[in-house]
């Protein structure tokens, strides 16, 4: 019986969970697109996505562990280490998918490039939440689940007496 409960319980929380990343890491998202595009116009593109990528990580995982993943505490170093790795993939992501835009169009506008970055950032998104949900803020979600109240024995030196154990 609990087991259905905590299952019906999960669903909503992993979609508000979810409604919130991409609140959240959508805006840090589009945000980071411009700040790619006005950085490139002074240093290589892949400098400024590294740069970029690096600044947003940041500021996403601090916002993911406040709100997304309802900590309501700052990340700590070992999350923000976590966070880093799923970032490195969603930037050699974006980094491929503007690379086979520059093999496939030999001057792309500006439009055509937020277009195939935005979209290659959301499937990288979809992926980091899935990581940052289940291994990286696992145990703010175990830390902040209610504690089931469960009978079990208590072997005492007379009759058997029941206590309950949190």
């Amino acid at each position: 019986m609990e087991t259905a409960q905590s299952q019906e319980q999960a669903a909503p929380a992993a979609f508000t969970a979810f409604a919130r990343f991409v609140l959240l890491g959508g805006g840090v998202g589009i945000t980071s697109s411009f700040g790619v595009a006005a950085l490139s116009s002074w240093i290589p593109w892949a400098l400024a996505n590294a740069l970029i990528t690096v600044i947003s990580t940041l500021l996403a995982t601090e916002l993911h562990a406040r709100f997304t993943f309802d900590a309501g505490v700052r990340a700590t170093w070992r999350q923000h280490a976590q966070s880093a790795g799923s970032a490195v993939a969603a930037y050699a992501v974006t980094c491929v998918a503007m690379f086979v835009l520059q093999q496939m169009v030999a001057a792309p506008g500006a439009v055509l490039e937020q277009v195939v970055y935005l979209s290659a950032s959301a499937l990288a998104g979809v992926a980091r939440f899935t990581v940052l949900r289940l291994v990286v803020f696992t145990r703010n979600r175990a830390q902040a689940a209610p504690s089931v109240r469960t009978a079990r024995p208590v072997h005492a030196a007379g009759p058997t007496v029941l206590s309950y154990a949190a």
